[in-house]
């Protein structure tokens, strides 16, 4: 069978590139990056030019890949906007090994202060700073050997990100091997004012101390076979027992060879999900909590929340696309995430609340010409939320 013929790039496929001259400001730090290993002044392609290029890739679904990355770069209007040259496939493989990761992880910074709480009420005020936290993994080529997971023929990268349940953002996210430890990246990357909120894989007391001394606080489920020493056993209201809570516990944590780990008394609540287990027993959860103020319901509430963490990640790989991997290093790999979280906090701020499959595709239509300005506003306006 005859292979297909690729369609080429014109400059009318691509729309709404005046929306990256938005990007001007924010970029323009990136442009003397790998400059001074270049005396001779032969690059052609600067990190803010290649930076734009690829996000072309998350906004317009004409360019799917590296290639159609590279031919858009030979269009009038991309050079025009975006101050490049037409782009080499060689150069796009080097500029994803030069660049600085870093410098785009500060602008994931920047853009994440910008957002606004999405969720208001008492219990977004009880809940301020909740954060989930989990990693998800990216399937590699065996060829890239720094992506160690299972073997030499199952390789993975594996992005970390810290998720922000009243923004609906991400405000930390790093890079790594795909066997590298969650745990060993969150302690590295501790913010103070959060309450990170994990899952069992994170249960480790002494992680737990280091978010208490990182002047932060944890919501986190804890296994099953946990001991702890009494401190107080707490009533139980009403509210508490409508949500599953069937006890509520001030403990010091740990047995005899973990004990001295924490330095004060934590909460462990039982929660029933009101779910069986695969014996047909109810799924019970123990919860390990250092915020004593919060009302046992919204620590359980807390909890619940840390599947936004894994929407997001559906979001990022699914439908932006970002399981498709445009280069083979570990910092070009860190770049294309890096690049595809600016995307999506772009969106957020953009449209005042967390990206949705349909604004995508309203701004993807828009980007290739099939919705006009005007209805990509009003679409924009149409889910603006309400001010309270």
């Amino acid at each position: 069978m005859a292979a297909t013929r690729r369609t080429p790039l014109r400059d009318k496929d691509l729309k709404g590139l005046k929306y990256f001259k938005v990007l001007g400001s924010l970029l323009d730090r990136l442009h003397d990056n790998a400059t001074t290993r270049d005396p001779a002044g032969n690059r052609r392609l600067y990190y803010d030019q290649y930076a734009c290029l690829l996000l072309l890739f998350f906004f317009n679904p004409v360019v799917k890949s590296l290639r159609g990355i590279q031919q858009a770069s030979t269009l009038d209007k991309v050079q025009r906007l975006f101050g490049c040259n037409r782009v080499s496939r060689g150069s796009l493989s080097e500029a994803s090994r030069v660049f600085d990761p870093e410098l785009l992880h500060a602008i994931i910074g920047d853009l994440a202060a910008q957002t606004l709480p999405l969720i208001h009420g008492k219990e977004a005020d009880a809940l301020r700073g909740l954060t989930a936290v989990d990693g998800s993994l990216l399937p590699a080529l065996p060829k890239m050997a720094w992506a160690l997971w299972l073997d030499p023929q199952h390789r993975a990268a594996k992005m970390h990100i810290h998720f922000d349940v009243l923004k609906g953002v991400p405000v930390e996210t790093t890079v790594t091997a795909g066997n590298d430890s969650e745990t060993e990246q969150l302690r590295a990357t501790l913010q103070a004012r959060r309450l990170y909120v994990t899952d069992r894989g994170y249960a480790e007391y002494q992680l737990f101390q280091d978010i208490l001394d990182a002047r932060s606080d944890f919501i986190g489920r804890i296994r099953d076979n946990a001991v702890w020493t009494l401190v107080e056993e707490r009533p139980l209201t009403a509210e508490d027992q409508a949500v599953g809570v069937r006890s509520d516990r001030i403990v010091w944590l740990g047995g005899p060879q973990s004990g001295s780990v924490f330095k004060q008394p934590v909460r462990v609540l039982e929660v029933d999900t009101g779910k069986t287990d695969a014996q047909g027993r109810p799924e019970i959860l123990l919860l390990a909590t250092s915020r004593l103020d919060l009302a046992a319901e919204l620590v359980a509430l807390g909890y619940r929340f840390r599947w936004t963490v894994e929407l997001f990640f559906r979001w990022l790989k699914c439908i932006l696309g970002c399981r498709h991997l445009l280069a083979n290093s570990r910092d070009g790999v860190t770049i294309q995430v890096y690049l595809a979280i600016i995307a999506s906090l772009l969106i957020s701020l953009w449209v005042g609340r967390k990206p949705t499959v349909r604004t995508l595709e309203m701004i993807q239509f828009y980007f290739t010409g099939w919705a006009t300005e005007d209805e990509l506003m009003a679409h924009l306006n149409q889910i603006k939320p309400l001010t309270k």
